[in-house]
């Protein structure tokens, strides 16, 4: 069974931090866009036959930006060409606080979307609007309601740590608040500043005050121990979940298994092939309307690759790299083929290792890019 990604890279505003593939809405071909969204999968699926998809993922930019007949048209498609059945454990769609009308709620449930994941980064209206966000808090708490009262009992907050001007009080504020909501399950991500958005160019003329690395640990740390103390497990770095609400598909992810992806800018990984879709709407929509495919780049990953990525993504899961399966999957021990690189990174307390496999420590959490960055390029 596999995943698919599905890619909406329209905004009604742009993030300051934000460096997904993303236009603003206003100006693009929207209704064109959706069409050859269409015809993307419908080629995907010719030639790869129909698929028994275990999640489906509707990210962006943001798919709620969407007006409610696009959204429908959307849905019909997904339904007519993914053909998804009773065995779909999650349909996902990311939504935007301020944009989330009860019509489009109950657009979504009708689909059978059984997951949202609200963007809220921050309750704090003033920190909001730093970083380029135009909902403020009493958009959250509507949205959040109003999801309800539609009958989603699957819904994730996303927040932020490390934001300009934010400290420690602030965070714990922000928590507070999305504990009251008693949400299924939260992703809780520090800010990296990526080139070619608003925080970088802010960066490199010296304007961009971040709060130093130390406190931004403890952040992280203060996340950990609130979270932990509210009864929410973290199975991954910056994830966190009552049981059974884990998010399926990003699990997909970090399990390195099969998933599509569909739309400008979308990753995709099946049968061994790593694709990347052209980003831009324009160049999209040529691609498709010329092969029917969208592909800028394709990859054949190696043995090798397969290896390394199943080491630093299987890292970030909190249960780690179980030993038996991943002998299973590559006829090989994990402390056979990277015995150095683990010794290393068991000597500075990074991870733990016992009979069931490798686990990041509390200090390897906190240093997880060290820890994944010590297997690339490792074979």
């Amino acid at each position: 069974m596999k995943a698919a990604y599905i890619h909406i890279p329209f905004c009604e505003h742009i993030c300051h931090y934000c460096d997904f593939n993303k236009f603003f809405i206003k100006t693009q071909p929207v209704d064109e866009y959706l069409a050859a969204l269409e015809k993307e999968m419908q080629h995907t699926i010719e030639q790869k036959g129909e698929q028994e998809l275990k999640t489906i993922f509707i990210g962006g930019g943001t798919p709620t930006s969407l007006t409610v007949s696009q959204l429908d048209k959307l849905m019909n498609s997904i339904h007519s060409v993914l053909k998804p059945t009773k065995n779909l454990i999650e349909f996902a769609v990311e939504a935007n606080p301020d944009e989330l009308s009860l019509e489009k709620l109950h657009v979504l449930k009708a689909a059978g979307v059984n997951r949202l994941s609200f963007g809220v980064q921050t309750f704090e209206d003033d920190l909001l609007k730093k970083i380029g966000r135009v909902h403020q808090k009493k958009d959250v708490l509507t949205s959040f309601e109003r999801a309800r009262a539609v009958g989603f009992d699957n819904i994730s907050l996303d927040l932020m740590f490390g934001l300009p001007h934010q400290e420690k009080h602030h965070v714990m504020n922000s928590l507070e608040t999305a504990f009251s909501l008693g949400a299924e399950h939260y992703s809780v991500y520090s800010l990296i500043v990526e080139p070619k958005t608003v925080f970088y160019n802010l960066m490199q003329k010296g304007k961009l005050h971040l709060p130093p690395q130390e406190r931004e640990a403890e952040m992280y740390e203060l996340v950990m121990d609130e979270m932990e103390r509210h009864g929410l497990k973290q199975y991954e770095i910056s994830n966190y979940a009552k049981p059974g609400f884990e998010s399926q598909h990003n699990l997909t992810y970090w399990s390195n298994e099969d998933y599509f992806g569909f739309g400008a800018g979308a990753h995709g990984y099946v049968d061994g092939i790593r694709n990347v879709n052209a980003g831009p709407v324009k160049h999209y929509l040529e691609l498709i309307d010329q092969t029917g495919f969208p592909y800028k780049e394709t990859h054949q990953v190696t043995k090798a690759e397969q290896i390394e990525e199943e080491m630093f993504l299987g890292l970030r899961k909190i249960e780690g790299v179980k030993s038996a399966d991943f002998q299973a999957k590559y006829g090989a021990a994990p402390e056979a083929l990277f015995s150095t690189v683990l010794e290393d990174l068991e000597e500075k307390g990074l991870i733990v290792k016992d009979d069931k496999g490798i686990r990041l420590t509390r200090k390897g959490k906190l240093l997880g890019n060290e820890v994944f960055q010590a297997f690339l390029g490792e074979l």
